[in-house]
């Protein structure tokens, strides 16, 4: 296996913006460091949950994989819609409680999105399986790529935190982008 390479396309997919990367932003900008982190953990913990769900699973979702796919896509764009939508009409003049920056939430929507089990299917049968098929290997596998994806959330977390006074000062157009963003993202997945 070329490490090189495996951990290149590990940080590239776990870092670059994704829904889960684009709620964390925003829910640092809206709603502090602290719920952020809840839902930093929930997210991770459900990505390591499909990394397991992935080696576990992957001979036999090979033959299935398309039918997966098209309903994980219609559902995950659906979300990433919504999830645009609440980020362009929040307004944090108005004290609110944040239910979407829970660690269940977090949790729950990394089955729903896309990229995240797209990444999940393919990582651990094109760069694990065909080297490494030992249980040890492949637990250490998925511990090393769920510790990626931390790093990569914990990020967006930090990223926000330090430019939060920015993103406070200019809360309109901040939230428009990272709408915007989520709408990409979901039409991308059909193109």
């Amino acid at each position: 296996m070329n490490i090189a390479s495996f951990l290149l396309y590990c940080c590239i997919v776990t870092f670059t913006p994704g829904p889960t990367n684009i709620v964390i932003l925003s829910t640092v900008h809206n709603f502090g460091t602290k719920k952020a982190m809840k839902y930093t953990y929930g997210a991770t913990i459900a990505f390591g949950l499909l990394l397991v769900f992935s080696a576990v699973l992957s001979t036999t979702l090979i033959t299935i994989i398309p039918r997966i796919l098209v309903v994980m896509q219609i559902i995950g764009s659906f979300y990433m819609f919504y999830l645009a939508y609440q980020i362009y009409k929040m307004d944090t003049s108005k004290p609110a409680v944040n239910q979407t920056a829970t660690f269940m939430t977090g949790f729950l929507m990394q089955f729903l999105n896309p990229k995240v089990i797209i990444f999940t299917l393919t990582i651990i049968p094109t760069f694990i399986m065909p080297y490494y098929n030992t249980i040890p290997a492949v637990t250490i596998s998925v511990m090393v790529i769920t510790l990626v994806g931390f790093l990569a959330f914990a990020t967006w977390v930090l990223f926000g935190t330090i430019f939060k006074e920015f993103l406070q000062r200019h809360q309109k157009t901040v939230n428009v982008i990272m709408a915007l963003f989520l709408v990409y993202a979901a039409v991308m997945i059909w193109m």
